[in-house]
């Protein structure tokens, strides 16, 4: 389980992500750098987590226009991002230049290249608040279900979405496709502004590959032992 849960790093306290990754290692093999952390460490944060036992999800939700998607892409792969994700709702060219860029970078750098992931839909977003925002004829779980076949059909190797629509995707898009799942609580935390959540263990039963938990673990007044008890609850799923 250890290789399936991703410890998000959201803060821009260089300290604090310093003691966080050294001491999370012992448990925890990948970390999300979002902007928070990327703005403190940038591109070099990458070999450095990576030298210390870790691998990188860049969590930077990368959408524009295709071409400035695939320089962004191609630049963090040369850089040494394991795991990049890019906002599916930019569309079908925009996610495979991504995928092109990325299989380029990797080719020229001889080195693996990074996962791909599509975000769907945030798990901040509920279906009242989908229906009021987007005006869309669809309903958020088949909005999300959409997204995953439109990245899948990119060439992406996944995507980023809701523990209660796992089931739905993975339907529609198969067992090889990767589920990476955050608005994930614990039992013992609260659910901040997260709205669609599941526990740990409620997310691996649905069959998420892997589960982003951020504030329940740097925040807690002993990471190290929070991370143990998130992975215990994984091994009850």
């Amino acid at each position: 389980m250890r290789d399936r849960l991703i410890v998000a790093l959201d803060t821009d306290d260089g300290e604090d992500i310093d003691w966080l990754s050294g001491t999370l290692v012992e448990v925890v093999r990948w970390v999300k750098i979002g902007f928070q952390a990327f703005s403190t460490l940038g591109t070099e944060g990458f070999p450095w987590l990576n030298a210390r036992g870790h691998k990188v999800f860049l969590d930077l939700k990368f959408h524009d226009i295709p071409n400035t998607v695939a320089r962004d892409v191609n630049t963090m792969t040369k850089h040494g991002a394991n795991m990049i994700n890019v906002h599916a709702s930019g569309g079908l060219e925009m996610m495979q230049a991504a995928r092109d860029s990325a299989d380029d970078a990797a080719y020229e750098e001889n080195i693996p290249r990074p996962i791909l992931l599509g975000v769907t839909l945030l798990t901040s977003i509920d279906e009242t608040g989908f229906q009021q925002n987007f005006g869309s004829e669809r309903q958020l779980t088949k909005q999300v279900v959409y997204l995953a076949q439109l990245a899948q059909e990119a060439g992406l190797d996944g995507v980023v979405a809701s523990p209660l629509e796992i089931e739905t995707i993975r339907k529609a898009c198969g067992d090889n496709f990767l589920i990476v799942t955050p608005g994930i609580r614990p039992k013992w935390a609260e659910s901040n502004d997260q709205r669609r959540i599941t526990t740990p263990a409620e997310a691996i039963r649905r069959g998420a590959d892997y589960i982003v938990v951020g504030r329940p673990i740097i925040e807690a007044e002993d990471p190290l032992e929070a991370a143990g008890m998130i992975l215990d609850e994984m091994r009850e799923g």
